[in-house]
Parts: structure tokens; sequence; C-alpha cells
């Protein structure tokens, strides 16, 4: 897997991941906690992305 193939799969999981959020913000049901773990996987998967592109 080249390196631009790589972070297009990464920039695609980030913006799943980001929709996951939008829609749990928005359900009263989901817990704080749930919410917290998508978004620190959103924050590896950028930090990743940053990291291969420099």
């Amino acid at each position: 897997m080249t390196i631009s193939s790589h972070l297009s799969e990464l920039k695609r999981k980030h913006e799943a991941l980001s929709q996951q959020v939008e829609a749990a913000q928005r359900s009263p049901g989901t817990d704080d906690l749930s919410i917290v773990e998508l978004k620190k996987q959103k924050l590896r998967l950028k930090e990743e992305m940053t990291r291969l592109a420099h």
C-alpha cells in the first residue's frame, strides 16, 4: 500500500468517525463515554495522517 492510498483510507475512516460522532451527539440515548471514545479514535487518525503527510 502506498502512502497516498494509506492516507486516503485514513481520511475515509476519519470522515466515517465524524459522521458517527455527529449521529451520537444527536441521539439522546448515547452516553458521553462513547462519544469521547469516538473522538479519541478520530484524533489518533488525524495524528497519523499528519505524521504521514510530513
